[in-house]
């Protein structure tokens, strides 16, 4: 073992690692660490638990992503608690729980409206000892950049736990460089920069997915894998579905799927099922506290509020719900077609606000496709991959506003894994889109937000109403 190999074996080559991704977010986040974003949700969900309260403790300081439910009293006495309709009669009323109904104005004695926060909670409980100190002026900027920092460092003793159980051939350099496609080569860059509901919430699932992968590897930790799904769930509902990487080493540790199709004549493989059991038991904790949560806000187990998000677009959730078939195609184009316009004047790039191309911001993930070996934590993976990102792929909202393909970040870690296992070398070309999606990232985390929208259009290929 060299020198180079020596110090990222050790405690200070790690503390290299993060203080190099930390310099990267600080330095990209600039002027937006002097406050907090102006949509610092979390902020707000963990000063209500603060106060006793899971609605909002003061009203919204905008009117971005918070959830209103209505709320009537009529002159018959009855409290309805729901929503009016934004398609058809405007007159038709829908209560948190039961038929809707028609509720014309000369019923109604008095009206009024409660506000949540409707993210997913997880963030926000990681943020309470903070917020119990500064209160609403915690500054979620900071604290999304000082977490971001720690992903990178995960991430590449995740590869380094790869080679030492001898699925991935990589040197420390190779590790190296995936560690930082991921860290400053991919939309994580920006995500990290910003703070904001969305972002930080991003930022903290990559935690869980990296912390899943490493607990998942021959099924050898099940009760952390199922506990860092939950958290990935409370946290990124889509991050819920990444359950069959875990499922797959499982099977695979304990006989391979040629013993589990027996099982009618050998009976179950020994040692699968306390695996399984022991994986469900934290993820189905976690769950069941997400689910009292919801009932105790919107009187149903599974609506977690992003139905009565108050947005331009509620018509379009109304009309499709959240999740559907309808949105499949939009979002494969932002996913994986979407370019930047190239002019030939000032500002001679402009970004879509529905974002670009995972090709155009990550091109080294084009690799993924192409492994030189076949590696038994593939299939796994790739299906991993599948599941996560069918949800985001079905759901009523592209990621807008965004630099890029944000959702990716769900199961980004999996395709890092899958670029370590592959076994093709890391030739001059792979390095050159690297470095070219460092640079394309850099851009994104210097311009995003900023400079009056001057890098970014609004794009009229995909309307944001009923579309």
């Amino acid at each position: 073992m060299n020198r180079f190999q020596r110090l990222f074996a050790s405690r200070w080559g790690l503390l290299v690692i993060y203080l190099a991704f930390l310099g990267a977010y600080l330095g990209a986040s600039g002027g937006r660490l002097r406050q907090h974003s102006q949509y610092n949700h979390f902020v707000y969900l963990a000063e209500g638990w603060l106060k006793g309260r899971l609605d909002m403790p003061v009203p919204p300081p905008n009117e971005n992503d918070w959830a209103r439910v209505e709320v009537l009293h009529l002159k018959d006495g009855r409290t309805l608690k729901g929503m009016f309709g934004k398609i058809g009669p405007t007159d038709r009323f829908y209560p948190l729980r039961g038929p809707s109904l028609t509720i014309d104005n000369e019923q109604i004695a008095s009206r009024s409206d409660i506000r949540y926060v409707s993210f997913p909670p997880f963030p926000a409980v990681v943020m309470l000892p903070f917020v119990a100190v500064t209160h609403l002026k915690f500054n979620d900027v900071l604290f999304t950049a000082i977490w971001a920092a720690i992903n990178p460092v995960l991430l590449f003793l995740l590869l380094r736990r790869l080679r030492d159980r001898g699925y991935s051939k990589r040197s420390v350099a190779d590790d190296l460089w995936l560690t930082v496609m991921f860290g400053v080569g991919s939309v994580y860059y920006f995500s990290s920069v910003i703070g904001q509901v969305w972002f930080t919430a991003h930022v903290i699932g990559v935690t869980c997915a990296i912390g899943y992968a490493w607990a998942s590897l021959d099924a050898v930790h099940p009760m952390l894998a199922g506990l860092c799904v939950g958290l990935g769930y409370a946290t990124r509902p889509a991050m819920g579905f990444m359950v069959p990487f875990f499922v797959f080493e499982a099977v695979r540790a304990t006989g391979g799927w040629d013993r589990l199709l027996k099982w009618r004549k050998e009976g179950l493989p020994r040692g699968l099922l306390p695996k399984l059991v022991r994986f469900a038991i934290p993820a189905g904790a976690v769950l069941a506290v997400l689910m009292v949560h919801n009932y105790l806000r919107f009187e149903q187990f599974g609506e977690i509020g992003h139905k009565y998000l108050n947005i331009g677009w509620q018509d379009r959730i109304q009309r499709w719900g959240l999740v559907n078939y309808h949105f499949l195609s939009r979002n494969l184009t932002c996913a994986l077609l979407l370019l930047p316009r190239i002019m030939a004047q000032y500002p001679f790039i402009k970004v879509s606000e529905h974002g670009m191309s995972m090709l155009v911001t990550t091109p080294a993930l084009g690799y993924t496709v192409a492994p030189a070996e076949r590696s038994p934590l593939a299939r796994g993976l790739w299906l991993s991959i599948l599941t996560t990102a069918l949800p985001s792929l079905l759901y009523q909202n592209s990621g807008f506003q965004q630099f890029g393909y944000r959702f990716s970040l769900d199961y980004i870690v999996f395709l890092v894994m899958l670029l370590a296992v592959g076994g093709r070398k890391f030739t001059w070309l792979f390095k050159v889109l690297v470095i070219f999606g460092v640079a394309v990232n850099l851009f994104g985390a210097i311009t995003f937000d900023r400079f009056g929208g001057v890098f970014a259009y609004s794009d009229t290929f995909f309307p944001h109403g009923n579309n």
